[in-house]
């Protein structure tokens, strides 16, 4: 970009974080200082827009707390005890270590455990995966969010972006089902109270009154986990009353009669029972949503989160087929558009270096693997953990951290600062952040490619993770070409740049202007993806039925793995399954854990990202629990109160707050607080049980109890 001043320059980047938005951003650097960071007005979908997580992005590279050297521990594991060591001391510890353990125990007793903190193609969630497969490792999947909803929306309707998110602004009746948009996907909902504005009906379905829900025409606030009631209940009508779109469904859908037959007996009535939805206000929400064109479903990942919430989004991801919403522009519904996104994950990840056998761990039952309760052939004894930090984002937080505590697990942090989790590592690595290093950032919220310039050098000794990886590559005698590409080579080879989605764009193209639309089919004016079905399913359809259809994770979630997926049997067509831990589903926990808890995403943190900062914990607030009056009451609490929160899993102490956006019975806490400023967090109580497919969390799935601190 050009020169604004001698010393000044503005370069093009890329938000890092795990956000469907992917901002496209602008840097202003001054003698390799990072000086600001702001939104690039230019891009059509962010609009030069920064949420209040990445609106100071810059003194994020400059925190007084940021890791600058390698570190080895000096003390025990948790007490920050650490000495400074050089780059070629901890790589050669490293390489020694893993050698030495291969040698013994062979290669499955190493795992990696990344996600997605930053979601570079390079430096990212798959960025290691190739160095690990190459050393026949211990393969990770990795299923904190979405993966549920990936492998429900596959079998319906293939790897469709679906409709268009800009498209939005030309749809009458927006369903905004189980996302707060608000706070986590931000320049979507612009699109959408713009539409709103010009006489769009937006209808918000979440368990509680979050932001995006109290500026909705109406919402509409099911029980934790029976949303798959609702959508079923909603075809109940849309067939009842013909209101089906009978053409669309004849040529472009598969299992139909079968569905209307399930259908039959899943009334408002029955429906009723079981969310608390009113049974006329369910068919007023079928009849609306049915004759209302263009009509769109923004599906939010939150919708997994119970054991049935995959099916819950078989359904709704079955209802635009119904009414023939898919017809419009600016009708259908919205997952990942990534699926359309021209990314080489074989190459990224290099599956095809597995050896055969490789065992699976998920990182949801991290806990479980390390304390010994998971039982593996070849037990793990050391992990390389980056881009994620699973002593706050992992369930069953308390025996994490009894694993992360034996002395014989070798474990290796790549980090910005000292998060809970590299508080228990052997050995440190200091991370570069998001100006420092090249990429392009994956987006799973619109159609744009984004380009991440370096811009400045990383301070102290820190280095990017691929070139961390390259190193170790090295050390451990990986001689693969991919070992030894600089990142502008890997951004060549991880893209498909002849894709017909990438004409006209390249990798010069990128660097020029920080960001290309995607030849999609059509602009958010005309593109109508499925008007006439072509849905990338082996029949072109929309599958209503799937026959002999077998659970799995997608690729890019476990290395590009397909070895030991999953696969039980999966009921052929969509329906409620309820959750496991409810007042209804299970009575008996119930009558000793009698709430409902629902941990949703804070709106000042991204995941854990900023919850070590003063500024950002001051705007987000103190940890809390919101309780409704009438829970409050019986339990003696008062505003203000410190209260523990807590079942036979684990506790977690925060400030009630009492409020009325919450129904009797649900109390909701939020996620991303480190435990070391605070005493537990809400994943102490989360299970890790998995959803019914994908191998999703469970983490609206639980029962606590709430009591004074």
């Amino acid at each position: 970009m050009d020169d604004l001043s001698k010393n000044v320059k503005t370069f093009h980047g890329g938000c890092p974080h795990d956000c469907p938005d992917t901002c496209s951003m602008v840097y202003t650097v001054e003698d390799n200082k990072l000086i600001s960071v702001t939104g690039n007005k230019n891009h059509p979908m962010t609009r030069g827009g920064l949420c209040v997580k990445l609106k100071d992005y810059e003194k994020r590279h400059y925190h007084p707390d940021r890791l600058l050297y390698p570190l080895k521990r000096t003390g025990p594991k948790g007490s920050k005890q650490f000495k400074r060591i050089s780059w070629n001391e901890a790589l050669d510890e490293i390489s020694n270590k893993w050698k030495t353990l291969i040698a013994t125990d062979g290669p499955h007793a190493i795992m990696p455990n990344s996600y997605l903190g930053n979601q570079g193609l390079v430096h990212g969630l798959n960025g290691g995966d190739a160095f690990f497969n190459r050393m026949g490792a211990t393969v990770c999947e990795r299923t904190f969010c979405g993966e549920g909803s990936c492998t429900a929306w596959l079998l319906t309707v293939g790897p469709t972006a679906g409709v268009d998110p800009e498209s939005f602004s030309h749809s009458k009746y927006i369903v905004i089902w189980a996302c707060n948009s608000v706070s986590t996907n931000l320049h979507h909902w612009h699109i959408i109270h713009e539409a709103q504005k010009q006489g769009a009906k937006v209808v918000v379905v979440d368990s509680y009154a979050s932001k995006t829900a109290k500026e909705a025409d109406w919402h509409i606030a099911p029980k934790p986990g029976t949303d798959g009631a609702l959508a079923m209940a909603m075809m109940n009508v849309i067939i009842a009353e013909g209101l089906v779109d009978h053409d669309y469904v004849d040529h472009y859908t598969v299992g139909y009669a079968e569905l209307a037959e399930r259908a039959k007996t899943r009334t408002p009535e029955w429906a009723e029972e079981i969310t608390g939805i009113a049974a006329e206000d369910i068919r007023r929400f079928a009849r609306e949503y049915a004759t209302t064109p263009p009509a769109a479903i923004r599906l939010g990942v939150a919708l997994e989160r119970s054991y049935g919430g995959s099916q819950a989004i078989r359904a709704v991801t079955s209802l635009p087929a119904l009414i023939g919403a898919w017809r419009h522009v600016g009708g259908g519904a919205l997952q990942f558009p990534v699926w359309e996104h021209p990314y080489k994950f074989d190459v990224i990840c290099r599956p095809d270096l597995i050896p055969e056998g490789t065992p699976v761990v998920n990182n949801l039952q991290l806990g479980r693997v390390l304390t010994g309760e998971f039982k593996l052939e070849t037990p793990i004894k050391s992990m390389m953990v980056w881009n994620t930090n699973p002593i706050t984002q992992a369930p069953e937080t308390d025996k994490i951290i009894k694993g992360l505590e034996r002395e014989d697990l070798f474990l290796v942090v790549a980090e910005h600062f000292m998060s809970d989790t590299a508080a228990y590592a052997d050995i440190v690595l200091p991370a570069a952040m998001g100006a420092e290093m090249e990429d392009m950032v994956l987006s799973w919220g619109h159609l744009y490619l984004t380009y991440n310039a370096k811009c400045i050098d990383p301070p102290g000794e820190a280095i990017p993770n691929n070139e961390i990886f390259r190193q170790l590559a090295k050390r451990m005698g990986y001689e693969d070409d991919n070992f030894k590409w600089n990142d502008s080579e890997c951004l060549e080879h991880y893209v498909d740049w002849n894709s017909p989605t990438c004409e006209g764009i390249d990798l010069a193209y990128m660097r020029e202007h920080g960001f290309a639309r995607l030849k999609a089919f059509g602009d958010k004016d005309v593109r109508a993806r499925h008007a006439k079905g072509e849905f990338p399913t082996p029949t072109g359809k929309c599958h209503f039925l799937v026959e002999d259809a077998r659970n799995f994770v997608a690729g890019p979630f476990r290395q590009m793995y397909d070895g030991f997926q999953p696969g039980e049997a999966l009921d052929s067509l969509p329906d409620y399954v309820a959750s496991r831990e409810t007042p209804a589903s299970n009575p008996s926990l119930a009558a000793k854990y009698p709430l409902n808890i629902i941990s949703p995403k804070s709106h000042g943190f991204l995941n854990s990202c900023y919850a070590n900062v003063a500024e950002k914990i001051k705007g987000q607030g103190e940890q809390f629990v919101l309780i409704n009056q009438l829970d409050a009451k019986a339990r003696n609490i008062q505003e203000g109160n410190t209260v523990r929160v807590f079942n036979d899993r684990g506790a977690f102490d925060c400030i009630a707050k009492i409020s009325e956006d919450v129904n009797a019975g649900i109390v909701v806490a939020t996620l991303g607080y480190w435990r070391q400023l605070n005493n537990g967090t809400v994943n102490c109580i989360s299970s890790a049980e998995f959803g019914d497919m994908g191998h999703s969390t469970t983490f609206s799935d639980n029962l606590v109890d709430v009591r004074l601190a």
